[in-house]
């Protein structure tokens, strides 16, 4: 048996996987707090993380009917992106500042601008610093809380502080260190010169985690945690990585011509290549993948979070807002929405706001309105599509994931809307999964191509192809969408 954890903004899930029967017998989840404000403050304290894995851990072996002793392995999947930072005591000395943080707007300038630049950063690193990524937090912690900041003793990302809590061994993988804003994605190494601009009283040779490879096992659970778990004390944990990172493990998205589109909180889409790309817009990220290889990646902020706005605001639910699209005619009469209530990354928008666009009497419903936003956060993700396929990244698949996948209107309209065929996983919690399987190949217990193959099923009756007549309709409401988009530029 293998524990997959993937800690996420809104709560952290786990999942048990029999290597044996090749599924998952069993799943765990337990909410997270946020702490938020309108200046775009969003952060969380590390212990959440562990009171939830704790909980998410229990009950997921409470469903499986096993005993936890049977685990062999633990794979970490986190959301990437997030600041911890730790004392000597190894004690947080703030909140962790999530992926999701708006409010080191003007220090993600600032560090862009002492980097030389866009271009120069671009060409130094490999890959566009976006508000949001963990070096601006870094620049933020030490401008407002100088003397915490020089109590600063390890500086790890959130999936990192579980692995930290779970063996004591502290580092990272390349993955996820790839989009910390202080990583040579090309190169796969800690960029000194970047890292000192950011934090030059600090010593990197001692705060910075050393990297690993993502097929290693970093060591084996504590006898502490072990009796909290139940666990034997021979239980290996992986690297572990990013919730993308994971995700493309979890969906097969290990070789050329797979994408992986995310509907969750916010939205990713991300395809694996074997080597860098080179002449990438600075919008996609071309992160390490968590396999050897390199993941592109454009990532929205605003997605079901978006929808999930309106739903709240009409005090309806999921189903409601569902039935509702299906009243109203692709393009919303007229009504467009910049889903931007988060700010936005692609395009680099952190400071926006969201608009409704084009309403009048006639056309201002429930119905139109509610379809609206899920056009506009479909558009987001095929703004980033284009932007692949500009860079020469062709896909004849897109395998859904996330919450917004359960949706038969979403799926159809994702289909019709990028011109591809659309298709979901048996496994719904595909980053946990993804983190089992890298539990599973660290551990020796086959090649990960073929443990993928075992372990990643498609939902054949998830299928679905786009509809040409669809297709021509949403091209030129996609159009007027891009016109307010420029327009907003």
């Amino acid at each position: 048996m293998y524990i997959g954890i993937d800690c996420g903004t809104q709560g952290t899930k786990a999942i048990v996987v029999d290597s044996q029967q090749k599924k998952v017998i069993g799943v765990g989840y337990a909410p997270h707090e946020i702490i938020e404000n309108s200046e775009g403050r969003r952060e969380q304290q590390p212990q959440w993380w562990t009171t939830a894995l704790v909980k998410a851990f229990h009950d997921a072996i409470k469903l499986a009917k096993i005993e936890p002793y049977l685990i062999k392995g633990i794979g970490i999947s986190g959301q990437q992106h997030g600041l911890v930072v730790l004392d000597e005591d190894d004690q947080p000395l703030y909140h962790a500042k999530l992926w999701c943080d708006t409010e080191t707007t003007i220090e993600n300038t600032e560090f862009v601008s002492a980097l030389g630049g866009k271009e120069k950063a671009f060409s130094e690193l490999g890959i566009m610093v976006q508000t949001g990524y963990t070096a601006s937090k870094i620049l933020w912690f030490r401008k407002y809380y100088p003397e915490l900041y020089q109590r600063i003793a390890k500086i790890m990302l959130p999936h990192d502080y579980l692995n930290y809590w779970l063996t004591g061994h502290f580092c990272m993988e390349y993955g996820d260190a790839s989009g910390t804003g202080y990583f040579d994605v090309v190169n796969r190494q800690w960029h000194s010169d970047a890292f000192r601009l950011l934090a030059p009283e600090l010593d990197p040779q001692k705060v910075l985690p050393p990297l690993v490879s993502a097929e290693q096992k970093i060591g084996t659970v504590r006898p502490e945690i072990a009796k909290l778990l139940g666990l034997s004390h021979h239980v290996i944990v992986s690297t572990g990585g990013g919730d993308n990172m994971m995700g493309a493990i979890g969906t097969g998205n290990i070789r050329q011509g797979i994408a992986t589109m995310s509907l969750g909180t916010s939205g990713t889409l991300y395809a694996y290549t074997d080597t860098p790309l080179a002449g990438l817009p600075m919008e996609i990220a071309n992160f390490c993948s968590s396999t050897g290889g390199w993941l592109p990646l454009v990532c929205v902020m605003n997605m079901t979070s978006a929808n999930k706005n309106l739903m709240d605001l009409l005090d309806i639910d999921v189903q409601k807002f569902n039935t509702l699209i299906q009243q109203s005619p692709i393009g919303a009469e007229g009504i467009t929405i910049l889903p931007f209530f988060n700010g936005e990354r692609v395009p680099p928008l952190p400071q926006a706001k969201a608009s409704i666009l084009g309403l009048d009497a006639a056309n201002f419903t429930q119905a139109n309105l509610c379809r609206a936003m899920m056009e506009a956060a479909s558009f987001t993700l095929r703004y980033g599509l284009d932007l692949f396929r500009q860079a020469g990244l062709s896909t004849s698949q897109i395998r859904l994931i996330g919450g917004g996948a359960k949706s038969a209107v979403w799926r159809q309209m994702i289909a019709d809307i990028m011109n591809t065929e659309v298709v979901c996983l048996k496994e719904e919690e595909a980053a946990a999964l993804g983190g089992a399987i890298q539990a599973m190949w660290a551990n020796g217990e086959g090649d990960l191509t073929d443990l993928c193959e075992a372990f990643v099923h498609i939902d054949t009756e998830s299928r679905v192809q786009p509809n040409p007549e669809n297709t021509v309709q949403y091209e030129k409401v996609y159009a007027r969408y891009v016109e307010k988009l420029n327009a907003y530029l």
